[in-house]
């Protein structure tokens, strides 16, 4: 019998409460790019992102471990939640908080921010979706290009390619077939 998300969700949090490697590792897998492209997006760096990241997820092992812990959101939701508010507060110590940010909370509603994180959390969802369907070696290759930020020369010999101008063209034809599969499941 398949699992609700929010089943799912309620195991992820119990084996992170117990310290269980694969809860965190999946949790880590299924949020990290959120959050990386939150702080990225707003004056961070990836380095910034990997440390809000593990903070988020150390307040969340914590929640998790009280017992008392009552999660009246989605997973992602709540270490977004946390990072953005890390980020924010990091941010204003280090000098770095732009004008944008200081006006965007005084010009847009919660409603508003809400939906749009929403909207964005759906489409990552879906884009997830369409990279599990990729399939190999387009999957893998995609992987190593922007998630493990190998060179084209190393990804052209991990792969097999000839030389890295091959490996760029595949790269190429695999980000066709991702978008295709993406489109076709996003107009539905």
């Amino acid at each position: 019998m398949k699992e609700t998300i929010l089943e799912q969700e309620i195991l992820l949090l119990k084996g992170l409460a117990r310290n269980d490697k694969k809860s965190t590792e999946e949790i880590y897998k299924q949020h990290y790019n959120l959050i990386q492209a939150l702080v990225v997006n707003n004056n961070g760096t990836t380095d910034d992102a990997r440390d809000i990241f593990q903070e988020a997820m150390v307040v969340l092992f914590e929640k998790a471990r009280s017992g008392t812990f009552e999660l009246n959101c989605q997973i992602k939701t709540y270490l977004y939640s946390v990072a953005k508010r890390l980020w924010l507060k990091k941010l204003q110590q280090q000098s770095r908080f732009t004008e944008e940010w200081n006006d965007a909370g005084n010009l847009v509603k919660v409603d508003e921010d809400l939906e749009a994180h929403e909207q964005k959390d759906q489409d990552y969802d879906l884009m997830h979706h369409s990279i599990q369907h990729l399939g190999e070696p387009c999957k893998s290759l995609l992987e190593a290009f922007y998630f493990k930020k190998k060179s084209m020369q190393e990804i052209a010999e991990t792969f097999g390619y000839t030389n890295a101008e091959n490996a760029k063209t595949q790269k190429y034809k695999c980000l066709i077939r991702l978008k295709k599969i993406f489109f076709s499941q996003y107009k539905k």
